[in-house]
Formats: C-alpha cells, sequence, structure tokens
C-alpha cells in the first residue's frame, strides 16, 4: 500500500488546470531541461514546508520520498544544478498569477472571519518588522552587523484573515517606523505595534486622521494624570489602571498635545502587568487590552 504524505494532500487541492493555463500564457515550459513548470511549483512548496536551507536540501528531500512523487504529479526529482537554473530563467510572474488564482479560489470556500474582537467593526491592522539573516560571504550588500548579514521585512497584516495587505524589503539596518511612516492606513481604522514603532509625532500623524492605535506604554514616557477612570466591578480582577493623561514632557507634548489613554492590564499567565497606551477614550478597557493581544498574529505569521 502507498502512503500518501501530508505533502502529496496539500498539493493535491492546488488546481491543476488553472497552473496548465499560466504556463501556456508565460510559454513556462520552453527550455525547461527536465524540469517543468509544475514540478519547479512543487520543489519551492517543498522548500517552504520543510525549511530548507538549499537546494540540495530540497533535492535530497524530495529524492527520499521518491516512490510517492507521482502522487505530486511529478515524473522526476530535479537535481540541485536544474534546480539553481530554472530558479534563475523561469519567470516568477507565473507563480505572483498563481498565488492570486489560489487566493480567489480558496476564498470562495471559506470565508475569513475574525475570531474575536466582532464587536468592533473597523478594520485592524498589526505592523512589524522582521530581519531575515543571509550569508553575508554570499550576499555582501546585505552587511547588518560586522560579522551578520540580514534583510528585514517590514509587514502590514489584515486582522481578518491575517493576510498582509503591505510589505517591504529593506537592508537589515532600516528602521521600521522609517517604512510604516509611509504606510496610508484607512480613516477609521486601528492600528497595532509594538514599542519598536514609538514615536509621538508619527502617532499625532495617526491620530489627526481619525485612526486609532494601540501599542505599549514606555517606561521612559513623562505624562500628566488627567483622569482617573472607574473600573467596571467584574474586571477589577485583571484591569489595574484606566486613566486619561497628557505629555508633559516639553518636546513631546509638542509632538503629540492631544490626550491620550493608558490602560493597565493584569497577565495573570506571565504574573505581570502590562500598560497598553491609546488614542481611543471610548472602548472598554478590557477591548483596549484584547486588541494588543491579537497583535501575537503577525508573530505566528512570521513564524
Amino acid at each position: 500500500m502507498v502512503k500518501i504524505t501530508l505533502l502529496s494532500q496539500i498539493i493535491s487541492l492546488l488546481p491543476r488546470e488553472n497552473f496548465i493555463k499560466l504556463v501556456r500564457k508565460y510559454n513556462s515550459n520552453k527550455y525547461v531541461k527536465g524540469v517543468d513548470s509544475w514540478t519547479h511549483l512543487v520543489s519551492m512548496l517543498f522548500c517552504h514546508l520543510a525549511k530548507a536551507g538549499s537546494v540540495r536540501d530540497i533535492s535530497n528531500g524530495l529524492r527520499s520520498i521518491t516512490g510517492n512523487i507521482s502522487h505530486l504529479g511529478m515524473k522526476r526529482v530535479p537535481s540541485k544544478s536544474s534546480l539553481s537554473y530554472i530558479n534563475q530563467h523561469r519567470d516568477w510572474k507565473l507563480f505572483r498569477d498563481y498565488y492570486f488564482q489560489l487566493l480567489d479560489h480558496f476564498q470562495n470556500f471559506h470565508t475569513f472571519k475574525r475570531e474575536k474582537l466582532l464587536r468592533l467593526r473597523k478594520k485592524i491592522f498589526i505592523i512589524d518588522a522582521s530581519l531575515i539573516p543571509l550569508c553575508l560571504s554570499i550576499f555582501d550588500w546585505a552587511r547588518y552587523r560586522r560579522r551578520k548579514g540580514a534583510i528585514k521585512l517590514h509587514l502590514v497584516l489584515d486582522y481578518d484573515g491575517c493576510l498582509p495587505v503591505f510589505a517591504d524589503l529593506t537592508n537589515g539596518k532600516v528602521h521600521e517606523l522609517n517604512v510604516a511612516r509611509e504606510v496610508d492606513f484607512p480613516k477609521g481604522s486601528i492600528v497595532v505595534f509594538d514599542r519598536g514603532f514609538f514615536d509621538y509625532e508619527w502617532m499625532n500623524k495617526l491620530d489627526s486622521k481619525s485612526i486609532f492605535f494601540v501599542t505599549r506604554v514606555k517606561k521612559n514616557m513623562d505624562y500628566w494624570y488627567l483622569e482617573s477612570r472607574e473600573i467596571p466591578e467584574d474586571d477589577k480582577n485583571c484591569i489595574k489602571e484606566d486613566a486619561l493623561i497628557e505629555l508633559s514632557g516639553y518636546k513631546s507634548s509638542q509632538q503629540y498635545p492631544g490626550k491620550l489613554r493608558i490602560v493597565t492590564f493584569l497577565d495573570e499567565k506571565e504574573n505581570k502587568e502590562l500598560s497598553f497606551l491609546t488614542n481611543n477614550l471610548y472602548w472598554t478597557a478590557k477591548t483596549v487590552a484584547q486588541i494588543y493581544k491579537e497583535r501575537w498574529s503577525i508573530e505566528v505569521f512570521f513564524k
């Protein structure tokens, strides 16, 4: 009995007819050297799913399941030299177009809905950046530190469906805030970010465009208390503070002259208090904490 691998089951979900039409459109099987476009696609999917670190790992990994490659729609396992050649010469637009076709195809079967924050009808965007290590001896242009190479992926994730709506690749030394300033968020949306994006001038710009934000409070933030809000009896076990504030530092008060709100939440699992900063004065304190908790979605996406 032939064992059907998990990879085979994933590949079986892909509409082959759509891919064949794109192959004809781009004539991508010309000069294939025995590795057609479908084999190329399966090989690169295996690369990502198996976290292969080189073309040799891809070739050896696929060769280890040789008895089942027919279930993948492949006639042969590509060698590392063939993979290197087709990665360099085959038109990447073939795979870009297939990605968007797959996105439309699967969205017809499943509508992505947020599992939490159901009462919030506003769009929620999660922004973050992640370093991608590179071998400095090969990618000498990507110098990040003395003996380390890297590029940085800047990403904005739509909370509905957790799919990217913006991505940018830069040198590893480019600060994430420089890219975030160039992103145009829709009016009335909610932006969630960590303290790496903490900048009063940028947050004031978001506020001026009627965009809400939620982030962590910086320890050295200087501010005046304006009003301490009453915490509902049912929330007193997890909400320790809900207050309106104004920045008191000379420079910070000029960069952000408006009112802000601090919500302090007790994380029972970690047994520590977390303080959040937002420009929304009307949500419940629990909602503010829950919005920031959903920021973890982008960390999962990076992983």
